[in-house]
């Protein structure tokens, strides 16, 4: 009997570690403040203040494009800026397809042809003045507004797929509510590539008006 202490100790030892490791890693990441105006069944409109964020626009499929983005932009907060400073991470990294309308969408992923626009938002302590400039041409530093927006959480794979899947639901859901779509729709993604899937926090998002 006593050899099962050790080994009961062993797997305890090895959950903690595996839950420090695999949960998610967003508990002390900032998030661009908002506040939620209205819920249409599982869908929250939100509506979020003016904010700062760093933007790249790359080719390739919306997984790939994804990664491509994430390259320069975390390249960006890690130094590679006019400061040579390190700007913290905050969440979710926004991604879209890069349409040519009104700049309104919220790291980020927009689409305009083959093209993506991946986002990170940036901490709230900086303004247009402070925050250091990219040294990479490829990343843009953008004034994003305040905007309204609908906003479906779901959980697991964040695949082409489900990423459309949910964002179909997210416009049927729409349909008959009193909000109307005003913009292109956004993936948000919270946690790194590493978490367990049914630990991400992932979201899909459009900009609405009232009807």
């Amino acid at each position: 009997m006593s050899r099962l202490f050790p080994t009961i100790a062993a797997v305890a030892a090895l959950a903690t570690m595996m839950s420090a490791t695999l949960s998610p890693a967003r508990a002390d990441t900032e998030e661009p403040r908002f506040t939620v105006v209205d819920k249409v069944g599982v869908i929250e409109i939100r509506q979020y203040g003016p904010r700062l964020a760093a933007d790249v626009i790359v080719q390739g499929d919306e997984e790939d494009a994804r990664s491509n983005g994430f390259r320069p932009l975390a390249d960006y907060i890690f130094g590679n800026n006019t400061a040579r400073a390190k700007i913290d991470m905050t969440a979710p990294v926004a991604q879209e397809r890069n349409e040519k309308i009104a700049m309104t969408a919220p790291v980020s992923q927009t689409r305009e042809g083959s093209a993506w626009r991946v986002r990170f938002f940036m901490p709230a302590k900086y303004t247009l003045e402070t925050l250091p400039k990219p040294n990479n041409p490829a990343v843009q530093i953008v004034q994003v507004p305040g905007e309204t927006m609908a906003v479906l959480r779901f959980s697991n794979s964040r695949s082409t797929e489900a990423v459309a899947q949910r964002t179909a639901e997210l416009l049927r859901g729409l349909e008959n509510s009193r909000w109307s779509v005003a913009g292109a729709p956004v993936t948000w993604l919270y946690d790194p590539p590493w978490t367990l899937p049914f630990f991400r926090r992932n979201e899909v998002a459009v900009a609405v008006k009232g009807r």
